[in-house]
């Protein structure tokens, strides 16, 4: 607690404020009422609700003040940005704090990698709060730089703005009771447990509760998100790229209300921040789906705030951080200013400058994958059926199918005919040259391949393919940039995107970094991709953690079966 005697002396009466907001609307969130009031501020914090003389005023006449916004659970990774340029995106549209998991750059650069996060992230004028990353590697079917231990968490977990378990993804062991992830379920320093339980019901869903998780961002359908929210646990309805559950979990707030929810969009790319928004895009969608205004700033507001036990944010109370923004109106959502400790940080769509933060060379040099030629990618096969991953639009899960392959002189080869085509996951961070292959289906894809090596959750080279020589030609360009996108048509390269941080991240304006993603969208699309957020539509085909049928550079996983299983049946 720091010295709050000036809040108090303020919200006496006895000095006046730093700054009044006067005229607007105020939300209430304690009560979902509209308040006519002055909010007078002093050292960062609210000070009080009233009636108040001096300091600076800001006349909100006819507008609605309402408290910042959270974003329950998230990657700041799957930005594509560097973590000020993701703050520069999303403060105009009325975020102020987000609670992220940067499992992603510890898959790839250790504990070194988060506490480096970390430091970038102090005095940014969004508060970025860390939660402990459980599942480093998400499974034994994954190969980061190196595993996560539990001093590993602890070590994070001693940093000032973190708060507890990041989710826990190895939901077949907690539910098998594994002593491993039990271990870092109970974690010193930790606060609470986030989850991460897709189709998780029944008494699979009790015992993973019972080992005191207490949330999921997973639920795609009504029907699992009412189970989980009835056996008590938070519901964090997502609204990412390619996972799009806004819709279908927003009867579970009608129906029963908006308490144990909260919004997240987990994995959002640069493209969807700047032009639809970031938090305030769900509280959009959601009133235009007949949620109240008042029940969707909650999901944004306090609710994520109260979920994580942040005490004194989420809320325009006497005492609480002073975050909040002015908005026209309560249809689009789109602030005309934005405070961040009673400063002004945003105004007009636009951030106001701010230090940008420096990339040392280490975090750069991340990818060291051994050479692979063509030859590489071919794979041998008798003729038998093969099992096929199948992309589902829209979502995180995929289906296994079973198909016969095209042969050509021993080899099973793509066929764009039936948009079946290869698939690869190359290990890219001791050069060890192992390598999973398989086929996939769903992208639509009629030639060339494209590539990425971000590949959750491990963050190995993916790559997707009608050409064995378009492949290799992939992989090499991405040793060449340190990481990033590219496509490849008939050996050459044609689109790009570089992420020389970590492989993950880049290192230009985020202007820019959307306008080299809609030029490798668009040059996709004349290749016959026609899927939304190909890029990371492809990036969750190696997540062995959500069901049904995934690839790492170890082979095809059965998520079901929680085992690796034969590219022949």
């Amino acid at each position: 607690m720091a010295d709050r005697s000036r809040v108090i002396a303020v919200a006496r009466g006895d000095e006046p404020p730093d700054t009044v907001i006067s005229g607007a609307q105020v939300f209430g969130a304690f009560t979902k009422e509209w308040l006519e009031v002055d909010v007078a501020v002093a050292d960062g914090r609210i000070a009080g609700l009233g009636s108040f003389e001096g300091g600076e005023r800001i006349d909100a006449s006819g507008r609605y003040l309402i408290p910042g916004f959270i974003d329950a659970h998230m990657h700041i990774e799957s930005s594509k940005l560097m973590v000020d340029e993701f703050v520069r995106a999303v403060l105009p549209h009325g975020t102020t704090a987000v609670v992220t998991d940067p499992h992603e750059i510890a898959n790839v650069l250790g504990t070194d990698g988060v506490h480096w996060l970390l430091d970038v992230c102090e005095g940014l004028p969004v508060e970025i709060f860390v939660m402990a990353s459980s599942c480093v590697p998400a499974s034994e079917f994954e190969s980061p730089r190196r595993p996560l231990s539990v001093g590993d968490m602890e070590s994070i977990l001693r940093r000032s703005h973190a708060l507890g378990v990041a989710e826990m993804m190895n939901f077949p062991g907690v539910i098998a009771g594994e002593r491993a992830q039990l271990d870092r379920l109970a974690v010193r320093g930790a606060t609470h447990v986030d989850g991460h339980a897709p189709n998780v019901r029944g008494s699979a869903l009790d015992a993973y509760l019972a080992a005191g998780i207490r949330s999921d961002h997973e639920a795609t359908t009504y029907e699992e998100a009412l189970e989980k929210r009835r056996k008590g646990m938070w519901v964090l309805i997502r609204e990412a790229s390619n996972a799009r559950n806004l819709a279908d979990l927003l009867p579970l707030v009608r129906d029963f209300g908006p308490d144990n929810c909260a919004f997240c969009t987990d994995d959002r790319e640069p493209d969807f921040l700047v032009r639809e928004g970031h938090i305030n895009q769900m509280v959009r969608a959601a009133v235009e789906q007949s949620v109240s205004p008042e029940d969707a700033l909650l999901l944004a507001t306090l609710h994520p705030a109260r979920y994580h036990g942040l005490t004194d944010y989420g809320a325009i109370a006497p005492g609480y951080v002073a975050d909040f923004g002015v908005f026209e109106d309560l249809e689009s959502f789109v602030p005309r200013q934005v405070f961040k400790g009673g400063r002004l940080v945003a105004e007009g769509g636009r951030a106001l400058p701010f230090d940008p933060r420096p990339v040392p060379l280490w975090v750069r040099r991340s990818v060291r994958v051994a050479p692979a030629d063509s030859t590489a990618f071919r794979i041998p096969c008798s003729g038998r059926e093969v099992r096929v991953i199948e992309v589902i639009p829209g979502q995180l899960l995929t289906r296994g199918v079973v198909q016969p392959p095209k042969m050509d002189d021993g080899f099973a080869v793509a066929d764009p005919d039936r948009d079946l085509a290869k698939i690869a996951v190359l290990e890219r961070h001791h050069a060890t040259g192992r390598m999973g292959k398989g086929f996939v289906a769903g992208f639509g894809l009629d030639r060339g391949a494209f590539a990425s090596t971000v590949a959750h959750d491990a963050h190995n080279i993916v790559v997707v393919g009608g050409s064995d020589e378009d492949m290799s030609a992939c992989v090499n360009r991405l040793e060449e940039l340190g990481g990033g996108i590219v496509v490849v048509d008939g050996g050459r390269v044609i689109a790009e995107l570089a992420l020389p941080v970590a492989g993950l991240l880049a290192d230009e304006p985020f202007e820019a970094v959307v306008e080299h993603l809609d030029d490798a969208h668009a040059k996709l699309a004349s290749l016959g991709v026609k899927i939304a957020s190909p890029f990371m539509t492809l990036s969750f085909l190696a997540l062995s953690v959500i069901p049904a049928l995934k690839i790492t550079d170890r082979g095809l996983v059965d998520v079901d079966r929680f085992q690796l299983v034969p590219l022949e049946v």
